[in-house]
């Protein structure tokens, strides 16, 4: 299966794990678009769809402590979760998600919450609209993170502190992540 066939695959299986009422229709809308942006850009994951493209992403989280693992992203200058672009070695989107979480946090053994993507969400960046399939990954015990060239900055935020320092798509994809621990 190609990854374009994957990512449809993804979004057609796609129920929202937020709880809050809102959530439901925006999601939906988002998966609707993805899948209609996917229909007609066969090149609809890669950097060079100029316009829009497919991402991947992970928040990475660590229940036993109620925490979540934050980038400063270099040149975005907020704090993230890690994610990134597709790459042709990509086998799938889930695939893609863990590979830039790994990459970015530096930490082994990271493994996918079961269940799919958490959370879709669409935003401009400086390259394209981003079309960002969200996941959560969950770090092993006794992690130890390691910086990334993409990083200005990496650290662990209790649950409470995130809404303090992120924007509110990174505090929605926390609210989804822990509604489906």
């Amino acid at each position: 299966m190609s990854l374009h066939d994957d990512a449809v695959a993804v979004l057609k299986e796609y129920t929202p794990a937020e709880r809050r009422e809102d959530a439901a229709p925006e999601q939906e809308e988002l998966r609707r678009v993805y899948l209609d942006h996917l229909a007609a850009r066969p090149d609809g994951l890669w950097k060079a769809c100029r316009d829009a493209h497919l991402t991947a992403s992970a928040m990475v989280i660590d229940p036993s402590g109620g925490r979540v693992l934050l980038t400063l992203h270099r040149k975005i200058r907020k704090w993230l979760q890690m994610g990134g672009h597709c790459e042709p070695g990509d086998v799938s989107l889930a695939a893609a998600a863990l590979r830039e979480a790994t990459e970015e946090s530096g930490i082994a053994g990271l493994t996918l919450l079961p269940g799919g993507p958490v959370r879709l969400d669409r935003h401009l960046t400086p390259c394209a609209w981003h079309l960002d399939v969200q996941y959560a990954a969950l770090a092993p015990a006794g992690a130890v993170e390691a910086i990334s060239e993409e990083s200005l900055d990496l650290r662990w935020f209790p649950y409470a502190e995130v809404a303090d320092v992120a924007d509110d798509s990174v505090v929605r994809l926390l609210e989804a992540t822990r509604a489906r621990l």
